[in-house]
């Protein structure tokens, strides 16, 4: 016999209505509440930390197309929430870009895309580095210290919203060091956010940036 599930125990709308709450937030602080509805998933895809697919769904009595925006668990794992949550608002560029901009072809991170970025505090990086380039079919991006994405964050945050799963460790599978460090300029104090083992630099000061410890 099934065992009933009282709903504050039913762990689905606890995580996908926090992820819905979180796309909510950041449409409205970062795009004017420009973004169409989108079906939220998480997805285990190889090399990828997330994605956005056009008209992945269709109703089942509508008819209506619904994107997809995916979240790979796997890539939780050592993140903070405001790491995954820099994921999210990355995905949901690709999102207002295809609702409001020129999409490009599949996949591709344009000109368009990486200006978008930056105006809401995400540096893209081909690299991982702060002085990798913008735009390409492969990319990732920094925080940058104290702009909009960080700031709207924080007011998430402060709302106690938090993601609740990330991916279990296989058997006999290690949990690795975290893929994200802390940089800071000694000049100026910039801060960025890449791979611990980046040699990164500061563009304006033009020294080395120190990972955190």
């Amino acid at each position: 016999m099934a065992r009933k599930v009282r709903k504050s125990d039913a762990i689905t709308p606890v995580e996908y209505s926090g992820l819905q709450a979180a796309y909510d937030h950041f449409n409205k602080e970062l795009f004017g509440g420009q973004l169409p509805d989108v079906f939220i998933t998480y997805q285990r895809k190889a090399r990828s930390l997330g994605y956005f697919s056009a008209d992945r769904f269709n109703g089942r009595l509508d008819k209506v197309g619904r994107h997809e925006l995916a979240l790979n668990p796997d890539g939780f794992l050592n993140e903070s929430d405001m790491e995954i949550c820099s994921t999210l608002v990355h995905e949901q560029h690709h999102v207002w870009q295809h609702a409001k901009g020129t999409a490009p072809k599949r996949g591709y991170h344009d000109r368009e895309w990486a200006a978008k970025m930056k105006l809401s505090g995400l540096q893209p990086t081909s690299t991982g580095m702060a002085d990798g380039r913008e735009t390409g079919q492969h990319m990732t991006h920094l925080i940058v210290s104290g702009g909009k994405f960080e700031q709207s964050f924080k007011r998430l945050a402060a709302s106690k919203w938090r993601l609740n799963l990330e991916s279990a460790l296989r058997p006999n599978q290690q949990k690795g060091p975290s893929s994200k460090t802390k940089f800071t300029c000694v000049k100026c104090g910039q801060n960025a956010w890449g791979k611990p083992d980046l040699a990164v630099t500061c563009t304006p000061c033009r020294v080395p940036m120190r990972a955190a410890t």
